[in-house]
């Protein structure tokens, strides 16, 4: 089982942040249409929403609210959540990177929390997930250098490889990408964690062949 944990300095500042995880192995491939279709599905609630109805949503104002007592402006490094629908509300469309990927985006869709995903492989665990130092940078995941100063991170021993905005290049799911670390980041409590790893579950089962799955939720 994988060792991921919360840092006591996050914790003491968001008392609710709360994480559901899972390992799995996968076969990653390029696109799936009835995937796609749940997509475009999910993404259909948010046609015609504007963003000051986005930003009342519970889980997008937790995470905003959480950028806030960290030191940030979530206008500059906005949540992957609400730039997801963000994106929707402006009336683009999503891109298609990979099952594993779109999977990632349809549980965001469907229960509006930050989720991520990594290669396991290039994962060096124990895994904590702090506040990010002075100075820490990646490259973000399409997004250039991420200052990471009192952002969410997720650490392995290598340094910081996710944040609840973007994820670096280090750990980004390729085609060739064989194991996976899942992660979906709540800030307001854990209620319904269990049942979006429940759907992570279901989804990577049927579109991505996964097995050897492991799951749990972090507190």
């Amino acid at each position: 089982m994988i060792s991921l944990t919360i840092s006591p300095d996050l914790k003491s500042k968001l008392p609710n942040v709360a994480i559901g995880w899972l390992t799995a192995s996968v076969s990653v491939t390029e696109y799936n249409g009835d995937l796609w279709n749940e997509i475009e599905t999910a993404t259909s609630r948010f046609r015609g929403m504007t963003m000051t109805e986005a930003r009342k949503v519970p889980p997008i104002k937790a995470l905003r609210d959480a950028y806030k007592k960290l030191g940030n402006d979530p206008t500059r490094y906005r949540g992957s959540n609400e730039a997801l629908v963000r994106r929707i509300t402006q009336g683009k469309d999503l891109y298609s990177v990979n099952v594993v990927v779109n999977i990632n985006n349809l549980v965001t869709l469907e229960t509006l929390y930050s989720a991520g995903t990594f290669d396991f492989d290039h994962l060096q665990p124990p895994i904590t997930f702090r506040i990010g130092q002075p100075d820490e940078c990646y490259s973000g995941i399409g997004r250039g250098d991420i200052k990471l100063e009192n952002l969410p991170v997720f650490a392995d021993q290598l340094g910081p490889v996710g944040s609840t905005t973007s994820d670096s290049e280090r750990a980004m799911v390729r085609l060739q990408t064989e194991r996976i670390l899942m992660v979906i980041i709540s800030f307001g409590g854990h209620d319904r964690l269990d049942k979006a790893v429940e759907r992570e579950v279901g989804l990577l089962e049927q579109y991505a062949m996964a097995t050897e799955m492991e799951t749990g939720v972090v507190e």
